[in-house]
């Protein structure tokens, strides 16, 4: 499988007139192919059947500089797997060597998810992400609380997960200031997502923090609260 083989695999449900929607809601200026998500899966899919690891790493690669919307998107999707064999610190590299790139939500927020996976699979690496909540670039400070979202999901967490989790929200906490509409909106995703499974410590972040968050991004954190 090489990189014009997966582009063409791609560009066989492309759509002039979805490209051009998608680049005005996308609002970023790159290469459209207007090529629906669940292609987008079912290609990637595919791929992962293939491939070794090392030709998925270089297919991925090259897919992302490409700089098409659904290249990128298909890269992030080579890479989405709980497990990787045999090192899976190649994926992670490549992944966090993607994050001054993102400049937009759908690209990030896929790039996120492959990201998750393996912050999940080795969570020291969360020491590699905190420098990115201190980053010029505001799409590097959200990852760091879009890649930690598994962080929100445990109902029971073990000690070690508490402590990261209030690891995390410590960085929520130093965003809360943050002007940027992006940034509001991640850290109330992450605190909404966290009063699924744990109600009182969101009020309590939101007693602490809460008049500094702007109001939509407050009202978005307690919207699940009763």
């Amino acid at each position: 499988m090489t990189l014009e083989d997966a582009l063409e695999d791609l560009k066989r449900t492309s759509d002039a007139n979805k490209s051009a929607e998608m680049e005005r809601y996308h609002k970023v200026e790159r290469p459209y192919l207007g090529v629906a998500n669940p292609v987008i899966d079912a290609c990637t899919k595919d791929w992962r059947k293939s491939l070794e690891l090392d030709h998925r790493l270089d297919l991925a690669a090259a897919l992302w500089t490409t700089n098409i919307h659904e290249a990128r998107i298909a890269a992030a999707k080579l890479l989405t797997q709980a497990r990787i064999r045999p090192d899976d610190s190649q994926a992670w590299s490549l992944i966090k060597n993607w994050v001054p790139d993102f400049d937009a939500w759908a690209i990030a927020d896929h790039a996120a998810i492959a990201g998750q996976k393996r912050l999940v699979w080795d969570p020291t690496r969360l020491d590699e992400v905190e420098p990115w909540t201190h980053s010029d670039h505001m799409w590097t400070r959200r990852a760091a609380l879009v890649m930690t979202l598994p962080w929100t999901k445990n109902r029971t967490p073990k000690q070690d997960e508490i402590a990261q989790r209030e690891r995390i929200l410590n960085w929520a906490a130093s965003y809360v200031t943050d002007p940027e509409w992006f940034i509001q909106k991640s850290v109330a995703w992450w605190l909404r997502e966290l009063s699924k499974r744990d109600p009182d410590r969101v009020r309590a972040f939101l007693k602490d923090h809460g008049a500094q968050l702007k109001p939509f991004a407050r009202k978005e954190a307690a919207r699940l609260l009763s």
